[in-house]
């Protein structure tokens, strides 16, 4: 996701540049010593310690494994790794890196999450409502993600919030909660997300929340990116 998406220094697009530019459809590919385990049925299929990342242009990052530990499972070789193969994700019924539950793809290595206590002002309104209007605010800067504020609910109108049906999962901040506006006649939807139970490297947002721009009117003082050389 970090090296090869958004503004990854192997992306289409990245945020820098090399003092000499790299060659068209560069793969990286390295050692990934944490223990990868896949289930099927109730029982560990792939778990291994030996497994690497595959670094593709336009393609999720990937886990390689030896071929010989893959057993029955549908695999595809990498050209890159001679002797390892490819696991399409949906092939089992969960993933797993060091005991934590995966979603989508592996946990990238190169993915940062800072979150940091600032003044920058977030405020919201909605129908003429103002959800939230403080500058005691946390900025959550995320490698490959739009910068973005979040905000204690002791700041926030939680009364004209309701929790939605809408739920996602982040393999860097766990799964987030989703919150509707309500106010008068108007509604809403997924205004807002929070993260309830987040993993230790992002407890600073626990519970906190944070707005959509596109659903509502928000005012967020966030860094502009510096012009390029």
């Amino acid at each position: 996701m970090s090296l090869v998406a958004g503004r990854g220094p192997l992306s289409r697009d990245p945020a820098g540049w090399f003092s000499a530019p790299l060659p068209g459809g560069v793969v990286f590919v390295e050692p990934h010593p944490r223990r990868i385990q896949a289930f099927r049925d109730g029982r560990a299929v792939i778990d291994t310690e030996h497994a690497l990342l595959v670094h593709r242009q336009d393609h999720p990052l990937s886990y390689a494994f030896p071929a010989d530990i893959v057993g029955d499972l549908p695999s595809e070789p990498v050209a890159e790794a001679p002797g390892f193969v490819q696991v399409p994700w949906d092939a089992v019924d969960g993933w797993s890196e060091e005991g934590r539950r995966l979603v989508h793809y592996p946990p990238n290595p190169y993915h940062r999450v800072d979150c940091r206590p600032t003044d920058r002002r977030l405020r919201v309104t909605v129908a003429g409502e103002v959800l939230v209007d403080t500058t005691d605010t946390v900025i959550v800067f995320e490698t490959s993600v739009e910068t973005r504020l979040y905000v204690d609910p002791a700041h926030v109108r939680t009364d004209l919030l309701r929790p939605s049906a809408t739920a996602s999962y982040c393999n860097y901040k766990g799964d987030a909660t989703y919150w509707s506006a309500i106010v008068g006649d108007t509604v809403v939807d997924d205004v807002a997300w929070s993260y309830p139970d987040t993993p230790p490297e992002t407890l600073p947002i626990k519970g906190y929340f944070s707005f959509d721009a596109t659903r509502a009117e928000v005012l967020a003082e966030l860094p502009t990116l510096s012009p390029r050389c």
